[in-house]
């Protein structure tokens, strides 16, 4: 075996139905006393029966929390926090959530305790992306992570089949570029591995029956597998584009990722083989970006940028915006490839064998 380095990192994980009621003496275990917690516009009255236990501990609800963590909204959401004389924040839905509370914990020190109730597994990781005049910026530092994750599947029994599969294609994105990042290891690839099998395996029956208990479990339990196995790696292409096409062109965050990363499995295919071998073997399929996209059609899930805002003229200024610089990827990222995938992707072809 090769050699390699590992980082875990610090993080209290509670796991399983009905353990949100372990909320009060999470924030207990802080030593904090007032908790701003965060949700996005319209949720503020469902989160508010998720924390009707709190009590005095509750210092109030901030439901402003959009996509790609503007930071005017960084700002405002600090200055609630600093009104009501908040000591932790605690935030319960999905990416967008966990991503203001973890700009609010990188600008202010604050501890974030994190309630995912979707599967973008951000909460598991040191990596956060703020938009700013147009365009998203990510930064990767210890003080975003959440000290205590909860992880209760109950709270994604409400989250409609639609939203959950794209929420979970966003996760089984998380897993494949950490299988070939070029800082991985052995114990990031099983992590990532299990994740693709365990989402593959309970998406589908989410669909059908959305309230399966058990298929919700196992989703979470990919998703949070996704989210560590992606933590401590390097972002490629696949991530590098969907920033740009979320802060650049404000697409929806989960049905961007789960459009692109067919085809940005199929323009890595064959410069990461073991890598590719894995996600197949995960998917139960024989070739990688087609299993991923099968997977979506399976699924019901949108294949075409075009269906979701992407205006066509708008795909060459991202080709240009994801080469600009250079980072890691297994294969050379090159204007002409990245506008050939952009295409297929606006487009919603099969990737080619």
């Amino acid at each position: 075996m090769e050699a390699f380095t590992y980082t875990g990192l610090p993080m209290r994980v509670v796991f399983g139905a009905g353990c949100i009621g372990q909320l009060t003496a999470e924030i207990e275990k802080l030593g904090a006393k007032r908790a701003l917690v965060l949700s996005t516009p319209g949720r503020g009255e469902s989160v508010r029966q998720v924390v009707a236990g709190l009590g005095p501990l509750l210092a109030g609800i901030y439901d402003k929390a959009v996509m790609h963590v503007p930071v005017e909204v960084v700002a405002d959401a600090r200055r609630v926090a600093d009104e009501l004389g908040a000591d932790c924040c605690i935030s319960v839905g999905g990416g967008s959530t966990t991503g203001l509370g973890k700009a609010i914990a990188l600008t202010s020190g604050l501890p974030i305790i994190a309630v995912p109730t979707t599967y973008s597994g951000s909460e598991m990781t040191t990596i956060l992306g703020m938009t700013e005049g147009g365009l998203k910026k990510t930064v990767r530092d210890p003080r975003v992570l959440p000290r205590t994750v909860i992880y209760d599947p109950e709270l994604t029994l409400g989250l409609p089949a639609a939203l959950s599969a794209a929420s979970g294609l966003n996760a089984i994105a998380h897993c494949v570029e950490a299988l070939y990042a070029a800082d991985g290891n052995p114990i990031n690839s099983l992590q990532a591995e299990e994740g693709i099998r365990a989402l593959a395996r309970a998406l589908p029956r989410i669909m059908k029956t959305p309230r399966d208990m058990v298929a919700r479990s196992d989703a979470l339990y990919g998703a949070w597998l996704a989210g560590v196995s992606f933590a401590t790696t390097g972002m490629g292409l696949h991530h590098k584009l969907c920033h740009v096409l979320g802060g650049t062109f404000n697409l929806p965050h989960a049905e961007t990722h789960s459009i692109v990363l067919p085809h940005a499995a199929r323009y890595n295919r064959d410069a990461a083989p073991e890598a590719m071998a894995r996600i197949a073997r995960a998917l139960g399929a024989p070739d990688a970006p087609r299993g991923l996209y099968d997977l979506e059609t399976k699924l019901g899930l949108a294949q075409r940028l075009s269906e979701i805002g992407m205006p066509r003229e708008g795909l060459e200024r991202a080709a240009k915006i994801a080469t600009e610089s250079p980072y890691p990827n297994p294969r050379k990222v090159e204007y002409a490839g990245v506008l050939s995938l952009l295409d297929d992707a606006y487009e919603g072809r099969r990737p080619a064998a």
